[in-house]
């Protein structure tokens, strides 16, 4: 999946994600300092319809969203900033595993890297980047990372 878009299309280009993933539990969110990560993660949230504030988890390093799904059941959305941390042993005393593999709970994972070893498999790789026009380049896919990283251009 690939979409350009406008800080005006923002919206629509998270309802396109969720279209294309309606089952997916874990997203990996990849691309430089100021691409876009945590403004796209609040887009996906109010799609979702979470109520309240959403923010980075930077130095808490796991924020908790809740919504109700479309059955009227409360759900939940882990948002985890991983860029303070600097090995796996931290992420797995911080509890980040724990939300990875929660079994009905979406975890948004940004600066993936240092937990890429426990990943799971059906993982939603993202790469955002910025385009010369200020506009913002999404590709996503569930490949292996390393097979599928494209040219943040």
């Amino acid at each position: 999946m690939k979409l350009i878009f406008s800080l005006d299309e923002l919206q629509d280009a998270a309802r396109q994600l969720w279209a294309n993933y309606p089952k997916a539990r874990v997203f990996a969110f990849n691309g430089d300092m100021g691409a876009g990560k945590t403004t796209f993660i609040k887009a996906l949230c109010a799609a979702k319809g979470v109520n309240g504030t959403t923010a980075s988890p930077t130095f808490s390093i796991i924020n908790e969203y809740r919504y109700k799904n479309g059955d009227g059941q409360d759900r939940t959305i882990y948002h985890l900033d991983l860029y303070r941390l600097k090995n796996l042993e931290e992420a797995v005393e911080a509890g980040v595993e724990d939300c990875l593999y929660h079994p009905s709970a979406v975890s948004f994972v940004e600066w993936p890297d240092v937990v890429a070893d426990i990943l799971p498999a059906d993982t939603v790789h993202i790469f955002l980047s910025v385009t010369p026009g200020q506009q913002r380049q999404l590709v996503a896919g569930s490949a292996n990372p390393g097979e599928f990283r494209p040219s943040l251009q």
